[in-house]
């Protein structure tokens, strides 16, 4: 079995989640579309954000919103301290050894990764230096890699993914050989395959690479130890765990992040700018250039709060019991006739089933089951080179969350049932 970190598993002390009682928590779940319940299952694209989230950021917007780190009125400094208040929180939440310095807000998690691409990989690399990704990374981790390489004329190595939707890695230690970086993500949002990380991050180290995490689809979902990953760099976004969109986060060692260059230039990210140059300003505000996202920061933090009220142990049992359920479900309801990609074992996955279904187009699925209330995501899911290793163009996608249980994945294969009806 996959394992993401040492703390990736459940702990047996923890409670169960209800589901349906959180939910109430959501103020989006309680509408209808179509006239019927929505069943939302779209959150590894983005989840829904709960109340304690919008009147958190209303709060600020309404009694605290002015620009941070520059003025030194009232309102002011009170925004600096619930603006750094939130950064402490996130430090907190992934184990973050020194918070007030490492963790670094940017507008995504595309964004932390091109911070990553672009200061940490023009100032080491150069023509002939190898990167290794893996065949399941979404665009974000991989595009910007290929734009370095076009520019520097590095060189791209690739790790490949097996039938059972794992990275095959018996030859990692030939395909690290002489590499500077090891590029992966901890959990795939379209296999929802769990890479096992610490033991990525002890290969890399033996190479002599640094190992940098996309994390997007983990975070919000398993308990997050940035220490015990073994990871030099880790990104991920606020939209993926309950926050808003327009915030994501780059934890990066202290030590690694006081020798990068800025990535983007402006205010703030200064400490003196002359006619003939300028000065960087400290770790991690060098990174910050410009006014930041402060109302999304101050959503991100109180997100935290709640995820860490519900509990993270508890929220992975609970995927991990759903995406078991909803396994069952499918293969009792639709037999072969549907195809799950990815791990068998629930317990190697997280709660992310993309799925081909006879040979409906996935879009047309999408929209079927649109009509019953249904979300679910239909494409490649930023991951095309993956869905030609899948053989297919696209795949549904059914993503949970803390909020759904056991009625909405009936529901889903209820609507699934007709769309196959309407389809035969």
């Amino acid at each position: 079995m996959a394992q993401l970190t040492p703390a990736g598993e459940a702990g047996a002390a923890s409670q169960p989640i209800d589901a349906a009682a959180l939910a109430k928590d959501f103020p989006l779940l309680s509408r209808e579309i179509h006239g019927r319940p929505i069943t939302f299952l779209d959150s590894a694209a983005s989840s829904q954000r709960p109340t304690a989230v919008l009147d958190a950021m209303r709060n600020y917007d309404e009694t605290t919103h002015a620009n941070v780190h520059r003025g030194v009125y009232t309102i002011a400094e009170e925004a600096t301290r619930r603006f750094e208040g939130a950064r402490a929180a996130v430090g907190r939440f992934i184990g973050a050894p020194v918070p007030s310095r490492e963790v670094v807000f940017t507008k995504n998690a595309t964004e932390a990764l091109n911070l990553v691409v672009h200061s940490w990989g023009r100032a080491n690399l150069g023509p002939g230096d190898a990167v290794v990704l893996t065949e399941m990374e979404h665009h974000a981790n991989i595009v910007p890699w290929q734009m370095l390489a076009a520019e520097r004329g590095i060189e791209l190595r690739w790790l490949d993914v097996d039938d059972e939707g794992q990275l095959v890695l018996d030859n990692l230690d030939q395909i690290l050989d002489g590499a500077k970086a090891l590029s992966v993500t901890c959990m795939s949002n379209v296999l929802g395959t769990l890479n096992p990380i610490p033991q990525l991050a002890e290969a890399a180290h033996a190479a002599g690479a640094i190992l940098i995490a996309d994390a997007c689809q983990s975070v919000p979902h398993l308990p997050t130890d940035v220490t015990a990953l073994g990871a030099d760099f880790v990104a991920f976004s606020g939209h993926k765990m309950c926050g808003p969109t327009g915030i994501g986060v780059l934890w990066g060692r202290e030590s690694l992040l006081e020798t990068l260059p800025p990535f983007l230039g402006g205010g703030e990210m200064i400490l003196d700018v002359r006619r003939d140059g300028f000065t960087p300003n400290d770790i991690p505000w060098r990174f910050e250039a410009g006014t930041p996202p402060i109302t999304e920061a101050i959503g991100l933090g109180a997100a935290v709060t709640y995820l860490e009220g519900v509990g993270m142990e508890a929220i992975r049992a609970h995927d991990i019991a759903l995406t078991r359920y909803a396994l069952a479900a499918f293969a009792q309801r639709f037999g072969s006739a549907l195809t799950v990609f990815g791990p068998s074992d629930p317990e190697a996955r997280g709660g992310v089933l993309s799925f081909a279904f006879g040979d409906v187009h996935p879009h047309d699925i999408s929209q079927i089951l649109d009509e019953y209330g249904v979300c679910v995501r239909a494409g490649h899911h930023c991951a095309k080179p993956l869905m030609r290793r899948l053989g297919v163009p696209a795949t549904a996608r059914a993503s949970f969350a803390l909020y759904n249980d056991e009625d909405d994945v009936d529901t889903l294969v209820d609507a699934l049932e007709a769309a196959g009806r309407f389809f035969a």
